[in-house]
C-alpha cells in the first residue's frame, strides 16, 4: 500500500501545483491597447492584477500566431514593442504570458501604417475633453460608430482633457479604457496633455499618468524628427505628418525647445499634408475667451507664438479642445489679435469650404508657407459648456455648435474633409480641402 500512498501523493502534490500555476496568472484589468504605431513597429499595452512576463503572440492569420515578443521580467504594466513588422500589413496578436493567453481572437489585430509617403485613403477620430466617463461620452463613441460602420478606424486623437476631473489613473480607466475597449485593441491612440491631465502630470519630468499610460515617440520612432520628450511629438502616416504641441505645461516662449524643435520638424517633413493638434485654441469664444489674457495665457501664447510657427511651416489643420463646443474657422493665415483685430484680410481665400456651399478651400502641392489653414475646436466629446457662458461668436469662426460630439477626418491623396459629428450622428458641419 505504501507505494500507492506515495503515487497518491505525488498526484496532489502535482495537482496542487497546477492550481497554484494558474492561480498565480494574472487577470487582465487594462487594455491591450496600442500606441506610436509606425509602418515596421508598434507598442502594445496592458496591465494585469498580478506580477508576470510579458508575450505578444503575432501573425497574419488569427489561428496562426508564429512570431513573438517577449519580456522576461515579471511586471503588472506590460509594454511589447513589436519590431521588423511589413507597412501596410494586417496582424492578429494575443497577450498574455509564456503559459497562458489572456486576451486574443479575431478582434485583437491591428493594421501597420503604410510607408511614409504612400498616398491611400485615412480615416482618423478625433476626441476633444472626451474623458467624462458618462452617457455623453458613449453616445458620441456610439454615434461615430454607426456612422463609419465597418470602414476601420486608421488612428484616433485626443485633444487633452482625457480624464476628468484630474487625469489620475482611476480617471483614465474609467473615461478612457472603459468607454472605448473595443476601439483601443485594434487602433492606435495618439494623445495630447491637456490641462485637467496636467493636475497629475509633470512634462518637465515625463512623470504622472498621463505619462505612465501612453507610450509616445521620443527619437522618430514613427517618423518626424525626435522630440527627445513624449510631451511633444510628430508621426507619419501615409502622406500625413502630424505635429502633437504641449499647450499645457511646456514652455511655449519663441526661444524654447518645443518651439525650437517645431520649426526643425516642419523643415524636415515631405509629407504632402501637415496637421497639428494640441489643447488650448489660438481662438475661441466658448466657455473659455481667446480674448483674456487673464487665466487664459496658455491661448494667448498659442496664438502670439506658435500660430505663426505653423503657419510658416505651412500647416494645413489646427485641431484644439478646451472650450467645450465646436468651433471651426474660415480659411485664414495671419492673424494673432483678438475677435476686435479681425479683419477680412486675413482671410487666404473666402467661403465656407463646403462641398456643397461655396466649393472647398484650394492650396497648392508644393509646400507654401502662410498659404492657409483651418482652426478647429472640437472640446465637446465630453460635454458641453453652459449656455449662459459660450457666446460663440468670434469674427474667424464659419461655424459653430454647442453641442456633443467629435471630428471624422477623412484624407486621400491630395483631398482633405472634416465632418463634425454630434452625439445623435448627425453631421452638422463639413468642410473640405484640396491640394490643386
Amino acid at each position: 500500500m505504501k507505494p500507492f500512498r506515495r503515487f497518491g501523493k505525488r498526484i496532489a502534490s502535482v495537482f496542487a501545483g497546477l492550481l497554484a500555476a494558474i492561480s498565480s496568472q494574472g487577470a487582465l484589468i487594462r487594455g491591450p491597447y496600442l500606441q506610436s504605431a509606425a509602418a515596421e513597429s508598434i507598442v502594445v499595452r496592458w496591465r494585469t492584477d498580478a506580477a508576470e512576463p510579458s508575450v505578444v503572440r503575432f501573425g497574419v492569420t488569427p489561428d496562426q500566431l508564429a512570431e513573438n515578443a517577449a519580456l522576461a521580467d515579471a511586471v503588472t504594466e506590460h509594454v511589447v514593442t513589436l519590431g521588423r513588422l511589413h507597412p501596410g500589413t494586417k496582424y492578429y496578436y494575443s497577450v498574455g504570458t509564456k503559459t497562458a493567453t489572456l486576451a486574443s481572437g479575431a478582434d485583437f489585430f491591428f493594421v501597420t501604417p503604410p510607408a511614409p509617403g504612400t498616398p491611400k485613403p485615412v480615416r482618423f477620430w478625433v476626441l476633444g475633453d472626451p474623458g467624462t466617463a458618462d452617457a455623453n461620452a458613449r453616445a458620441v463613441r456610439d454615434a461615430y460608430e454607426h456612422f463609419v460602420g465597418e470602414r476601420p478606424t486608421d488612428f484616433c486623437l485626443l485633444l487633452g482633457d482625457n480624464a476628468y476631473p484630474d487625469g489620475t489613473d482611476e480617471e483614465y480607466q474609467r473615461g478612457i479604457f472603459d468607454i472605448y475597449p473595443e476601439m483601443l485593441r485594434h487602433t492606435a491612440l495618439w494623445p495630447a496633455l491637456g490641462n485637467h491631465d496636467g493636475h497629475s502630470a509633470k512634462s518637465a519630468t515625463q512623470s504622472g499618468p498621463y505619462y505612465d499610460i501612453f507610450t509616445l515617440p521620443t527619437h522618430a520612432e514613427a517618423g518626424g524628427t525626435a522630440s527627445g520628450t513624449e510631451a511633444y511629438y510628430s508621426f507619419d502616416y501615409a502622406n500625413l505628418h502630424l505635429i502633437c504641441l504641449d499647450s499645457s505645461d511646456t514652455n511655449r516662449a519663441p526661444d524654447g525647445a518645443m518651439i525650437h524643435w517645431l520649426k526643425a520638424d516642419m523643415a524636415a517633413t515631405r509629407q504632402d499634408w501637415i496637421i497639428a493638434f494640441f489643447h488650448h485654441p489660438p481662438y475661441t469664444k466658448g466657455n473659455h475667451d481667446s480674448d483674456l489674457i487673464k487665466g487664459n495665457r496658455d491661448l494667448f501664447e498659442v496664438r502670439q507664438n506658435i500660430l505663426p510657427v505653423l503657419e510658416a511651416g505651412g500647416v494645413d489643420l489646427i485641431l484644439t479642445g478646451h472650450s467645450h463646443d465646436y468651433e471651426r474657422s474660415q480659411f485664414l493665415d495671419g492673424y494673432y489679435g483678438t475677435s476686435a483685430d479681425y479683419d477680412p484680410k486675413y482671410l487666404k481665400q473666402k467661403g465656407d469650404g463646403r462641398p456643397d456651399g461655396d466649393g472647398a478651400y484650394t492650396k497648392p502641392r508644393v509646400r507654401t508657407p502662410h498659404a492657409g489653414e483651418v482652426i478647429v475646436v472640437d472640446g465637446s466629446s465630453g460635454k458641453t459648456a453652459p449656455r449662459n457662458k459660450a457666446l460663440l461668436n468670434h469674427p474667424a469662426m464659419v461655424s459653430s455648435y454647442l453641442e456633443l460630439g467629435s471630428l471624422v477626418v477623412t484624407v486621400n491623396a491630395w483631398q482633405l474633409d472634416v465632418t463634425f459629428l454630434n452625439e445623435r450622428g448627425i453631421p452638422r458641419d463639413t468642410f473640405r480641402m484640396v491640394k490643386e
